[in-house]
């Protein structure tokens, strides 16, 4: 049995069968494979709202399932998300996810948080993704459960999570990189693919002095360097930096 087998296992025990809609993989999964440093991305679209109950028991059964991400752990991190179906479809800007959980608050669930409902952007992306990917964990198709999200609101999410992003680079440089080389690429292209794929993209379009840490955090992501940043510790921050001028310039105006 698969890890992701696992995590499906645990959402049929919180919900009762008539309560999901469908479960789908989305990410690096549907975006041309997981690499070394992949999570496991998982929508859960819902039938009807969760219970406090129901977030707790998933919380408990995910800081069980999911790794932390440290090198060579055996367990891939996971990142969760349960959406209603009825918040999103028709769709709506900006969308209320009914959970989420992922590794970046561990420390936050130890210490007795259970992730509460409330807007989230990010939804707009991620359920593009998983209508792209077409990856069904549970349930039929997800184009008969979830409706398309518009490409501007796929864009306005995008732009919106930058903030959040940035305040990040110290402690997830690896991630917030890719992250934004993926956002600069589907700004610049209509495309969403895979963070590799996106730093390939960034790569040859980023002046020389910005190309070494974005070079590092892909090498990281596909396994082929270790993680460490204290020799480019000075040229992450001009890098993000030049990034996000790149990802304003792009931003629709509104």
């Amino acid at each position: 049995m698969t890890q992701t087998d696992d995590v499906v296992r645990l959402i049929r025990d919180v919900f009762a069968a008539g309560d999901i809609a469908g479960v789908y993989a989305h990410g690096s999964a549907v975006l041309g494979g997981l690499r070394p440093h992949s999570d496991i991305d998982i929508l859960v679209v819902a039938r009807r709202r969760t219970t406090a109950g129901q977030r707790q028991a998933l919380t408990d059964g995910l800081l069980a399932l999911s790794g932390g991400g440290a090198p060579g752990e055996a367990l891939r991190p996971v990142e969760l998300t349960v959406a209603v179906q009825g918040d999103v479809r028709p769709w709506t800007y900006p969308p209320r996810c009914e959970f989420q959980y992922g590794e970046w608050l561990r420390d936050a669930y130890l210490r007795g948080l259970t992730p509460e409902p409330g807007p989230s952007p990010d939804l707009a992306l991620l359920i593009t993704m998983v209508l792209q990917g077409r990856t069904p964990l549970m349930g039929p198709e997800p184009g008969r459960v979830l409706d398309p999200v518009p490409a501007a609101d796929v864009t306005r999410a995008m732009v919106a999570g930058v903030p959040e992003l940035l305040a990040e680079l110290d402690t997830d440089t690896r991630n917030v990189l890719l992250t934004l080389a993926r956002v600069w690429t589907t700004l610049a292209t209509g495309d969403i693919t895979s963070k590799d794929r996106a730093a390939d993209w960034a790569l040859a379009r980023l002046p020389a002095e910005h190309r070494p840490v974005l070079e590092r955090a892909r090498a990281v992501y596909l396994g082929e360097e270790e993680e460490r940043w204290d020799d480019l510790l000075s040229q992450v921050k001009p890098h993000a930096q030049y990034v996000v001028r790149e990802i304003e310039r792009l931003a629709p105006r509104t």
